[in-house]
């Protein structure tokens, strides 16, 4: 199929952002979109980026998940959330999850609550548990992994 003079500027800036970082269908649509490109223009642009591997769903969420958790400290629920949001199939998120070790895991949990600990200002040992699971709940760990850490930790 033949572009149009619109389709080669949007696939060239298109193909530009992709090759500076990761990004996955839905952003690229909403950027079409954004440069004045209907569905049915920026779909064969999509197609294209997609053959010439500068999209690529997968490679963005498995990058997506390792960062959020590396460097954000993201727990998998919070970071599966904002993968759906950007309409990542189920799929595709469980095979990003392979990112994640379950012993790292579990380390980065139990890291985040003793360096929370040593910061939290509590009236008794209940407050105390409460604020570290809300803590850790709010960065989207689950809550009987939580659990489980704070009793080993003897919270």
């Amino acid at each position: 199929m033949e572009f149009t003079r619109e389709q080669i500027i949007a696939f060239d800036k298109a193909a530009l952002l992709c090759s500076k970082s990761e990004k996955c269908t839905s952003e690229i649509q909403e950027k079409l979109k954004l440069w004045g490109l209907s569905a049915e223009e920026s779909d064969p642009v999509i197609k294209q980026l997609i053959a010439e591997k500068y999209l690529d769903d997968e490679r963005f969420a498995r990058a997506f998940v390792k960062d959020k958790f590396r460097f954000n400290h993201w727990g998998k629920q919070k970071i599966a959330h904002m993968l759906r949001a950007k309409n990542i199939s189920h799929e595709i998120l469980e095979l990003a999850f392979e990112e994640i070790e379950e012993d790292g895991y579990s380390d980065e949990l139990r890291k985040l609550l003793t360096d929370k600990e040593k910061s939290i200002k509590a009236k008794d040992k209940y407050d105390k548990r409460n604020k570290l699971m809300r803590f850790a709940l709010g960065r989207g760990f689950e809550s009987n992994k939580v659990y489980e850490i704070l009793k080993e930790l003897g919270i």
